[in-house]
């Protein structure tokens, strides 16, 4: 189990850049499965989760060539599909819970798809019924071996329906629209998720001969195609590691230029940010934030009343970044509700915080409230262990804001989601070691 040494209380400066977008990798990778034509696929992040992904593949039989830092090249054109009833594949597969999205493209292009009950971060239940009623709406027969948590759906057609999902799901979507740009007929999906990075996968689709309509809002309408064929797509910044980095910059009471971070796709992380009280500047395509010396103060609602932050479907805020913005409040001036209500276990890292001395109240799983210290007690250094990966990210920031050599165990959650932390943040100044 790695560690990293945190010695807190520095001051950082300069500029950091945002790694490729993780939510977006892993499901675009999957859609490599959609051709047996070359797809080009650069700006993927270095890190745990993108990685096996990648190697699934690889041993799926996806011929994959590195061109370069984050881009590959893929070609599925002789896929292994006995590779998918392997003791392998059901140890593989299950500790990863991207690969549920490898089961749409496989479904769509090959007839069948099978999956292990997936794993992943440990934030509460995150059901797969939106994904495999899409299929079986489409036309596909489900099966499941208990005994092995053993997930398969098989079609010999697949046949375009209309369908109102439960939930507006980002990976339930992607992956039914993957099973669907192939499917015979009309497919329409109301309730659709419309995250930026669902909007690439789809813009990426029709580059390869989908067709696919009412990007961006949450009915999407697919004509389903013959034969799909290969292009190139370059994906996004990280807009939770861009919100880690306004948030780290914060803390530390630093000046930090974030590049290239993709301002319209955002949404409203800069807005909530500045709701905290604090100064996020649009420079370019670049964030700049000034140095707070004199901290930052959150709003009131105009009645006077505290302010909630609340997670919620794009165009909403994104459930990831929540934990960040709770760390932040702790050093605000003024109270904040932290409101998690996607995932009923997010919000059980606080008891780190109040061991550091942070004020937070736990009220229930869903809702945290911040008092804030306005800097006039610092955060105190201590030992813990990261519960996954936002969480430990969290910690992180707030380690380095503490005063103190403070130990994060477990490091390997951080290592899933953001890429090669450590260096970077030593690059603008971090006292941080990895043990």
């Amino acid at each position: 189990m790695g560690t990293f040494k945190i010695e807190g209380g520095h001051q950082l400066s300069g500029e950091i850049t945002p790694q490729g977008a993780k939510n977006e990798a892993l499901q675009i990778l999957c859609a490599v499965l959609l051709t047996d034509e070359k797809v080009t696929i650069s700006n993927i992040p270095d890190i745990v989760d993108v990685n096996k992904l990648i190697s699934l593949l690889e041993d799926l039989g996806v011929k994959i060539q590195k061109k370069g830092k984050g881009s590959y090249t893929f070609k599925a054109d002789d896929v292994n599909m006995d590779y998918l009833q392997s003791d392998q594949f059901k140890q593989d597969g299950r500790g990863l819970r991207g690969s549920i999205m490898l089961v749409g493209p496989l479904l769509s292009r090959f007839g069948k798809g099978y999956i292990p009950k997936p794993g992943g971060d440990k934030i509460g239940r995150r059901r797969l019924d939106t994904h495999f009623e899409g299929f079986i709406k489409l036309g596909a027969k489900f099966r499941y071996n208990r005994e092995e948590y053993f997930y398969g759906v098989e079609a010999e057609k697949l046949i375009g329906t209309y369908m109102l999902l439960d939930e507006a799901s980002v990976t339930g979507t992607a992956n039914i629209v993957m099973a669907a740009v192939l499917a015979e007929g009309q497919t329409t999906i109301y309730n659709a998720a419309c995250e930026p990075y669902l909007q690439q996968l789809c813009k990426m689709l029709n580059r390869m001969g989908a067709k696919i309509s009412g990007v961006g809002s949450n009915l999407l309408v697919i004509d389903g195609v013959d034969k799909l064929g290969g292009t190139e797509h370059r994906m996004l910044p990280d807009m939770i590691e861009i919100g880690s980095w306004i948030g780290l910059a914060a803390m530390t009471k630093s000046e930090l230029t974030i590049k290239d971070v993709s301002w319209n796709d955002l949404g409203q992380i800069p807005t909530v940010f500045r709701k905290l009280g604090i100064t996020v500047e649009k420079k370019g395509d670049d964030i700049y934030i000034p140095i707070h010396k004199d901290g930052y103060e959150i709003q009131n609602y105009i009645d006077g009343s505290i302010l909630t932050i609340a997670d919620a479907p794009w165009p909403g805020l994104t459930p990831d970044i929540l934990s960040i913005m709770l760390v932040v409040a702790t050093q605000a001036r003024g109270e904040v509700l932290i409101h998690q209500k996607m995932f009923e276990s997010r919000l059980f890292f606080v008891d780190k915080l109040l061991d550091m001395g942070a004020k937070v109240i736990l009220c229930d799983p869903h809702r945290a409230t911040v008092i804030g210290h306005d800097f006039k007690s610092t955060l105190k250094a201590t030992t813990m262990t990261s519960p996954d990966i936002r969480a430990g990210v969290s910690l992180l920031i707030a380690a380095l804001s503490a005063k103190g050599t403070s130990t994060i165990h477990n490091i390997e959650q951080i290592d899933r989601g953001y890429e090669h932390i450590d260096e970077r943040l030593r690059a603008i100044g971090a006292k941080i070691t990895r043990v």
